[in-house]
Parts: C-alpha cells; sequence; structure tokens
C-alpha cells in the first residue's frame, strides 16, 4: 500500500553495536559488570560467569565478545565478515562481533540473549 514501507534494517556502527549490547546486558535479571581484566575490557557476568565482553578505548576495535555455542559460531563466522572468533577468551565458544553489512539490533539483542542463557544454563541447572 501507498505511505507504508517496510523498514529496512539498519547496519550499526561501533558505537552504536557496543551501546545496544550494554543495554540489553543491563536489562537482563542477576547481572553485574565490571572492569576485572584490564581498564579496557567492559566485562559483563550472570551469576559470576562471563557472557559479554565490551572492547573500549580503541577506535579501530569497536566489538563485542559473546560466548555462543560452537556450531552456531562457526554457521556466523561464514555469513559475516565482522563476526570472528572470539578475542581474549577460548576461540571454540567465544564470537567476536564488529559492525559491518547485516549487523542489526536485532541480531545483537538475539546474539546478547544466546550468549546470557549459555552462560546462565549452569546455574539454572544447579539449582532445580
Amino acid at each position: 500500500p501507498r505511505g507504508v514501507r517496510s523498514e529496512e534494517p539498519v547496519t550499526l556502527s561501533g558505537e552504536q553495536l557496543q551501546q545496544h549490547a550494554r543495554d540489553i546486558a543491563t536489562s537482563l535479571e542477576d547481572v553485574t559488570t565490571g572492569r576485572p581484566f584490564t581498564p579496557h575490557l567492559d566485562v559483563w557476568k550472570v551469576h559470576g560467569k562471563v557472557f559479554l565482553v565490551v572492547t573500549e578505548d580503541d577506535p579501530d576495535l569497536q566489538i563485542v565478545t559473546l560466548k555462543l555455542d560452537p556450531h552456531h559460531g562457526d554457521a556466523l563466522h561464514r555469513d559475516f565478515d565482522t563476526i570472528t572468533i572470539g578475542h581474549y577468551f577460548d576461540k571454540q565458544h567465544w564470537t567476536s562481533i564488529g559492525p559491518g553489512p547485516g549487523i542489526t539490533k536485532q541480531l545483537i539483542e538475539d546474539l546478547v540473549h544466546s550468549s546470557y542463557d549459555l552462560a546462565d544454563d549452569h546455574h539454572r541447572r544447579r539449582h532445580s
């Protein structure tokens, strides 16, 4: 119909990507944040388990790093040029996301939630 247009997903800049990941993480239950490793890494945890790392103070590396199922991470590495094996952590379970084509708010939201669920899974299993 005239006057109605479908919304194209907007590709996020590095700063937008990082802020959106922070906003999603802040909205989740039992989350803490700090800088236990270095002042340049903003680390988000659920029940003491890391699920999100935001790299700060480096305009050439505006990324977030998330814990993902290895098969999911492998598929994302194939499908997106700016999704790579994780910086700083075990390369099998960690994936880094930078700005680029196809990196949208919805994708970041889905990945932050997946990482949170994966990190919190051990806590839920122990306490159920």
